[in-house]
């Protein structure tokens, strides 16, 4: 029998965990009251308000899977910058590229030889033959988009409900109760209605997905392999099969966004399991920490592009960006790609995240509660539900926004940083198995608060 969560208990607990953090962080406090002078909310981008304390807690510094707050207060950095920092903080490959290109030139406009080098390593990773430079996955999602969307003539984009792009326009659409597409919530300022540029359909379905397409005016479907923004959903048995045979027959273009599930291997989903994307697009830890993004294309869309640029207007036809290709971001690109990203990292990452998830799961299991936990790769995250859910909607509707605050406040009060709004968990190669068990005996003792006698 499944034990339930009294509300009042966690409503108190919350309260007791909201007053630890401020008696640990008055640093943090201190500089959030002078930030909020001069920067909107206190903070350097939106969505840093959402942090489980009543104010965010300021960075000293950072190296490895740990960092240090102005208070001196010690975390084990499970969060690594929602990806972007998946590699550690400063790894030292990266750091030595950086230092040596600052030296020769930052950004010129002009190739550079090292981008030669990349684009040969991502062709052997993702097995793409043409590839191009973006600062953000946003961008390189947007540029894709935009390509699609020339050389078919079709004007629609298919998005999954509750997927995650960055803040790619086309993709803040979902599906009301009864199934029907609308404005996602709080979507801000639309420029458009995007039930205008965009169908959505739940993941794993795919009687929706044929339904979708059959009318011929999506250009492209942009699709994570496995979504992780909403938990992490696995694809069913077939699923991608059917989704690029079915993309094939109505003349679709197929993205894969890896942005995420990079931590499935060196190659993403995309070589993990054999993919045949159109394009592919990844940003976040790809340069190290460092602003860095590609997207990637078929011989067959490289040729029909081309036939349809018009050269004289390149620079006005909205893909491309000055800062984009830059000479830092390859150089950290390259030596991340040659000496981080590798073969030995994932196996040693992926090898401590099945020891985390199976520490989370021997408290669920300890405890009998309708909760899950997920991997891919050396990501996991854990969900309360009782089961896995097929789709976004499901997992939507499990979303508790108080519990998720209090054990992320209990974390990080204890020295432990998860990623915000969702409770996921990513491993560098610098975690420990020490920071794995100690996460382990942490979530324990969340758990006993909450259920304990």
């Amino acid at each position: 029998m499944t034990k339930s969560l009294d509300r009042s208990k966690l409503e108190s607990l919350l309260k007791q965990e909201e007053e630890l953090f401020h008696k640990n962080h008055p640093k943090s406090y201190e500089l959030y009251q002078r930030a909020r002078k001069s920067l909107h909310g206190g903070v350097p981008m939106l969505w840093m308000i959402r942090w489980a304390g009543s104010f965010p807690v300021f960075v000293k510094e950072a190296k490895g899977a740990h960092f240090t707050d102005v208070d001196g207060n010690d975390y084990i950095d499970f969060c690594l910058g929602d990806t972007g920092a998946m590699t550690g903080h400063g790894p030292e490959a990266t750091i030595k590229a950086i230092t040596e290109q600052i030296q020769k030139g930052i950004t010129l406009m002009l190739p550079y030889e090292d981008v030669i080098w990349v684009g040969e390593e991502l062709q052997r990773r993702f097995k793409l033959p043409y590839w191009q430079f973006a600062l953000t996955a946003t961008d390189a999602n947007r540029f894709a988009l935009r390509m699609a969307r020339l050389i078919t003539g079709r004007s629609k984009v298919l998005v999954f409900n509750y997927c995650y792009h960055g803040s790619v326009d086309e993709t803040f659409i979902t599906l009301d109760e009864e199934g029907t597409p609308m404005s996602r919530p709080n979507n801000m300022g639309p420029q458009i209605d995007p039930r205008e540029t965009s169908k959505v359909i739940e993941f794993n379905d795919i009687a929706a997905l044929e339904t979708a397409l059959s009318a011929r005016d999506v250009a492209v479907v942009l699709a994570e392999p496995a979504m992780t923004n909403i938990g992490i959903i696995h694809p069913d048995p077939g699923y991608h099969k059917a989704l690029r045979d079915i993309t094939r027959k109505y003349g679709t273009y197929l993205i894969i966004d890896e942005t995420h599930t990079i931590c499935a291997g060196p190659g993403g989903y995309t070589a993990s399991y054999s993919l045949e994307p159109d394009f592919l697009t990844l940003g976040k830890p790809l340069a190290g920490g460092v602003p860095a993004a590609i997207y990637g294309f078929t011989e067959e869309v490289s040729q029909a592009f081309a036939a349809k640029l018009a050269m004289d207007d390149a620079d006005v036809g909205g893909i491309g960006g000055t800062l984009a290709g830059n000479a830092l971001s390859i150089a950290a690109m390259k030596a991340t790609l040659q000496n981080v990203l590798t073969e030995d990292f994932y196996a040693k990452a992926t090898s401590l995240q099945e020891q985390f998830t199976e520490g989370v799961q021997s408290v669920i299991k300890e405890f009998q509660l309708p909760w899950i936990v997920k991997q891919l790769g050396n990501r996991s995250e854990y969900w309360f539900r009782p089961n896995p859910p097929k789709n976004g909607g499901e997992a939507h509707a499990a979303i508790d926004p108080e519990l998720d605050r209090y054990m992320h406040l209990y974390a990080l009060n204890r020295g432990i940083l998860m990623t915000p709004f969702h409770n996921m968990a990513l491993i560098s190669p610098e975690t420990t198995q020490a920071d794995v068990d100690y996460h382990t005996r942490v979530f324990r003792e969340a758990v006993t608060s909450l259920f304990g006698n």
